[in-house]
């Protein structure tokens, strides 16, 4: 039975880049050796890692003035990394979700942080749009999309400080204006490759403008100056990331993956509105991710979503479940889910309805 694969992270990774990425790790470029095993300073990975970050800079339209970073440590590490380089007297994050609330504990480690809104009180299920960003702040931090809860931040803000965005979970799902962003970073493991590299694009001039000294391993300035290879780099990550962003860019880019995202999306969110059943966590369509799409059972139904939970695993639906936080269901469609796996589900869901 064909399996579709709607986990959230690690999640479904193109065919391409499976293929692409085993056939490396079984003799990578005919030379006899895995890409597991030869030197990361060796020709063969000089090569992925160049390619891999000039797709990036091909793929997002990313201006001079502006390094990719192919990093270890994944998003959790730049919650830190990010107010080490960057915050100097306070700094302004704004509360969407579990990894934005995870982000600022971390940050307040190093100085004062003004959370300028959050929605919290409402299990994250909208994003605060009331709020004012402190001119003072030396940058501004947000999680544009919210894996747990179904939120999405959906286009770029103009920002008078520095905009720092974790784009772990959108990255390349839609066109981003990098030139509105002081720093983009975030983990592999929803839209790139498997877990274990981290990307971060940031502008150069941001730097070096804090008072304390940071540690080696945690500066930008020197991951820039070593072009990501101040230490051994996570080198199968990054072999996959090149595959997939080769298959993005025969796909037509990102413009193309965010028509096709919208279009999964549109045809879910119908499903959930018009099935007798569900019911959308997110009551505010703009703010509905087009990449993590939750929905539980009505409350006449509650008793029901074990059963619907086993269906769909009949079915052929995988990771339909909801985060433990929240319950319910989520499925995650992101680049590389077919549509045809959202139909799927979509007539899952019809069937099950059919069952009540």
């Amino acid at each position: 039975m064909k399996k579709h694969n709607f986990a959230a992270g690690p999640s479904i990774l193109s065919p391409y880049t499976i293929q692409h990425t085993a056939e490396g790790v079984l003799d990578l470029n005919q030379s006899g050796l895995s890409i597991m095993e030869i030197s990361h300073r060796s020709k063969d990975f000089m090569a992925i890692m160049d390619e891999t970050q000039q797709l990036f800079k091909d793929l997002l339209d990313i201006p001079s003035g502006y390094s990719v970073l192919l990093l270890g440590g994944g998003a959790s590490m730049q919650f830190c990394m990010v107010p080490y380089n960057l915050l100097n007297t306070k700094a302004a994050y704004l509360d969407t979700g579990a990894w934005a609330n995870k982000a600022i504990k971390e940050a307040k480690i190093f100085g004062e942080v003004d959370v300028v809104a959050s929605s919290k009180e409402s299990t994250y299920s909208h994003i605060p749009r009331d709020y004012k960003v402190p001119g003072d702040a030396d940058y501004f931090h947000i999680t544009t999309n919210n894996t747990i809860y179904g939120t999405e931040i959906k286009e770029d803000m103009d920002c008078a400080v520095n905009l720092v965005a974790d784009m772990s979970s959108d990255i390349f799902s839609r066109p981003v204006d990098v030139s509105k962003y002081a720093m983009i970073y975030g983990g592999a493991q929803k839209n790139l490759a498997p877990a274990g590299v981290t990307f971060v694009i940031i502008k150069d001039d941001i730097l070096g403008k804090v008072d304390r000294a940071i540690p080696s391993m945690l500066d930008y300035r020197i991951h820039i100056d070593k072009d990501s290879m101040f230490n051994t780099p996570p080198c199968l990550p990054i072999y996959a990331a090149m595959h997939t962003l080769r298959w993005y860019k025969e796909q037509g880019g990102v413009e193309a993956m965010y028509k096709r995202n919208i279009e999964k999306a549109r045809k879910l969110y119908d499903e959930i509105d018009r099935n007798s059943l569900f019911v959308s966590g997110i009551e505010n369509v703009d703010d509905r991710s087009i990449m993590n799409v939750t929905f539980v059972m009505k409350d006449e139904f509650k008793e029901k979503e074990a059963d619907f939970l086993a269906f769909a695993t009949e079915k052929g639906m995988s990771g339909l479940k909801g985060h433990r936080s929240v319950g319910g269901f989520r499925a995650s469609i992101y680049n590389a889910m077919p549509q045809s796996s959202v139909e799927a589900l979509i007539e899952t869901m019809k069937a099950f309805e059919k069952k009540i």
